[in-house]
């Protein structure tokens, strides 16, 4: 089969290569991979990977086998997957049932590539805050994939969502889908907030937390900045105004029973991901080469089979 192997040197770090046919174990299924949108830290990973490693969390497919002890979704069944051990940028791919979900059999291949990196994550860090039923939830890096569905899941919990992007030309499309405040910058928010999702990192990071009401918290959800976070003296000294504040870190991949999630988020009719931007797999690598751009929305690559009918 043919597979996006990390190269070296060449342009975008990747080359479409021969390689070895998956084999499942005895927990994971065979899908036939028809869609995956590169997510952030694939594209990190390329430079500091083994020469001919297959990148790739997650994407969408069809079973072409179901796991040999009978659990999990069955031969036919469209999926949503996600696997830690990469290897989705491929024809096919063995992924563990328990991170693979059933997908409604009508949903767009491109809808469903974006899903499961963003979409858990996001729904997994919300819940990490708690009820935030009529509470201030600060999303920072709102546009981002991740942002734009923790926005939706936060308004639709109930929370008073305060969004941060720095283009104010997407602020309009974050209060569409459920955003009460938008601001271009920390710097401009007077009020302090319950919890924080930040998805930059660096001093935005250090922002938040000094924003958080006693007993609240900010999840360091992502790092696209690549800066460190400096924290001024004394942002740890508490008093009655900044009294048991926290911040915690989060990793997708210590989260356990997922499936559930994914098989409900694949089915959400409502939840918007963006503007889907989708590109035959052949153009990947130039993708790579030209910086990963995504304007707006989700870039999704769809997998040729024309080699392998069926």
């Amino acid at each position: 089969m043919l597979a996006w192997t990390t190269t070296p040197g060449t342009p975008g770090g990747v080359t479409l290569s021969e390689v070895a046919e998956p084999s499942p174990l005895p927990h994971e299924l065979l899908v036939r991979v028809e869609a995956f949108a590169p997510n952030p830290g694939d594209i990190a990973a390329i430079p500091g990977a083994p020469p001919g490693s297959i990148p790739g969390w997650d994407g969408a497919g069809i079973v072409l086998e179901a796991a040999a002890d009978g659990a999990g979704p069955q031969a036919g069944d469209r999926v949503v997957f996600l696997g830690l051990g990469a290897r989705g940028w491929a024809q096919r791919r063995a992924v563990p049932y328990a991170s693979t979900a059933a997908a409604p059999p009508d949903a767009a291949w491109g809808h469903l590539a974006t899903l499961p990196v963003p979409a858990t994550s996001a729904l997994r860090a919300l819940r990490k805050l708690g009820s935030v039923l009529g509470r201030r939830i600060l999303i920072v890096g709102a546009t981002s994939a991740v942002g734009r569905i923790a926005v939706q899941l936060a308004a639709r919990s109930g929370a008073h969502v305060v969004a941060v992007a720095r283009d104010e030309g997407q602020h309009a499309d974050l209060r569409r889908l459920g955003a009460h405040e938008t601001h271009t910058a920390l710097s401009s928010l007077t009020s302090r907030v319950h919890g924080a999702i930040d998805m930059i990192g660096g001093q935005h990071l250090v922002d938040a937390y000094a924003l958080l009401e006693p007993g609240a918290t900010v999840i360091a959800l992502g790092h696209s900045a690549g800066a460190e976070e400096r924290f001024p003296y004394g942002a740890f000294i508490a008093d009655p105004t900044t009294a048991d504040r926290s911040i915690t870190s989060f990793f997708l991949g210590a989260e356990s029973g997922l499936a559930d999630e994914m098989a409900y988020l694949a089915a959400d009719r409502q939840l918007q991901v963006g503007d889907v931007d989708t590109r035959p797999w052949t153009e990947l690598a130039t993708w790579v080469r030209r910086g990963a751009p995504r304007p707006s929305g989700r870039v999704v690559f769809r997998v040729d089979h024309a080699e392998f009918p069926g």
